[in-house]
């Protein structure tokens, strides 16, 4: 069920993060380059050809965590900054992928005629896990490769972005599916059965305006991780 990919995805993130966090000082950056580095490209590559969003979800959330190791001995505050924008944000899309009942990326294409702005609000959501300025997610790549630059780390910097625009195509086939491959029209056929909606959406416009609409905040997030 997409209820327990999201505890997988985040919740169980937290514990090994903190890890982490704790004994970064005495790590090694070589190898938590290789470790960050293989995950991205592992994380872009295997997501490219999967059509199951949780599939998707999966390895975006392997391609995070290389952005998460390869920071932790420069500055393990991006670590745990990367860590709570990227859970707010999978957390936002797993509910309302949950409230649509979409599993794979052929079940969104009817979304855009049952609910346009849990449609945007996909889309706003994915293009910021992709880390696409001016959105929230872009925040935390921006400052990791800011920090690996200051630390003569520019190759490792280039490649990192490379990778993430591995991650950023898929999320556009995604949305690519939900929003273009059918015109939204008023045609019978293609209007779904109006249902009283059960399941709750209270907490899903809060985590969209976190996870999409806090860059311009970004001084505030500098300050306290420097």
């Amino acid at each position: 069920p997409l209820s327990s990919g999201m505890i997988l995805l985040t919740w169980q993130k937290i514990a090994p993060t903190s890890l982490l966090y704790q004994i970064s000082p005495s790590l090694n950056m070589k190898i938590l380059i290789i470790l960050g580095l293989a995950s991205t490209m592992l994380g872009g590559w295997g997501g490219l050809n999967q059509t199951h969003l949780r599939k998707i979800l999966a390895y975006s959330s392997i391609a995070h965590m290389g952005w998460m190791t390869i920071i932790a001995l420069i500055n393990p505050s991006l670590t745990l900054l990367n860590l709570i924008i990227y859970i707010i944000a999978t957390l936002a899309l797993f509910l309302m992928l949950n409230f649509a009942s979409a599993t794979k990326i052929n079940s969104l294409t009817n979304l855009w005629n049952k609910s346009t702005p849990m449609t945007m609000a996909i889309l706003l959501t994915l293009l910021s896990l992709g880390g696409l300025p001016p959105l929230t997610g872009f925040m935390p790549k921006w400052l990791i490769l800011q920090e690996l630059v200051s630390n003569s780390n520019i190759t490792m910097a280039i490649l990192m972005a490379m990778s993430a625009l591995l991650n950023l195509f898929f999320y556009m086939r995604i949305i690519y599916a939900s929003t273009l491959t059918m015109f939204p029209t008023t045609n019978n056929s293609k209007l779904q059965w109006s249902h009283p909606q059960t399941k709750t959406i209270n907490i899903i416009p809060t985590l969209t305006i976190i996870s999409s609409l806090f860059l311009p905040l970004s001084p505030m997030f500098i300050s306290l991780t420097y």
